[in-house]
């Protein structure tokens, strides 16, 4: 069954909601100890991996000549399977969950861990399934197939 937050928060939003909320936990619950001595050298490869798969699945979808706008899957011209689309199903979706643990990291937040669980949840539950759902119906059999092969996430 439908429900009414079903692709209505837009992803962007959604995780500048969740930086802010990384931001809050890390200032409000004391730094965790327990994160490497490194951490900065950890979240620019955190970022680096989030800014390479959003990269990529834009490009994916430019090449493609097809809509990548999260709130309108059904306008979508063509399925992207190619490129970064072998790994996973929503490699900017991945992307942004690789550019929170890159904040979290940087604030040194263990407990921000939470929150992007959190993000990564509301996404499955609120963007990812509902635009699986318009796939499928507008390419079928193409994208059933493509669902059996590659992963959601990674």
């Amino acid at each position: 069954m439908p429900h009414s937050l079903d692709l209505k928060i837009n992803p962007p939003l959604q995780m500048l909601i969740s930086i802010v909320l990384i931001y809050v936990t890390a200032n409000t619950l004391p730094v965790s100890a327990t994160l490497l001595e490194n951490q900065w050298l950890l979240g620019s490869i955190f970022l680096s991996i989030g800014l390479f798969f959003n990269f990529a699945g834009g490009t994916s979808f430019r090449l493609a000549k097809t809509t990548g706008n999260p709130n309108r899957p059904e306008l979508a011209a063509s399925l992207v399977t190619s490129g970064i689309y072998r790994i996973s199903r929503n490699p900017m979706y991945v992307g942004l969950i690789f550019l929170l643990l890159a904040w979290a990291t940087w604030l040194g937040s263990f407990f921000s861990l939470a929150i992007i669980a959190a993000f990564q949840q509301t996404m499955t539950r609120f963007q990812i399934i509902p635009e699986e759902k318009a796939l499928a119906h507008r390419f079928n059999e193409k994208f059933h197939d493509y669902r059996q092969q590659v992963r959601r996430w990674l």
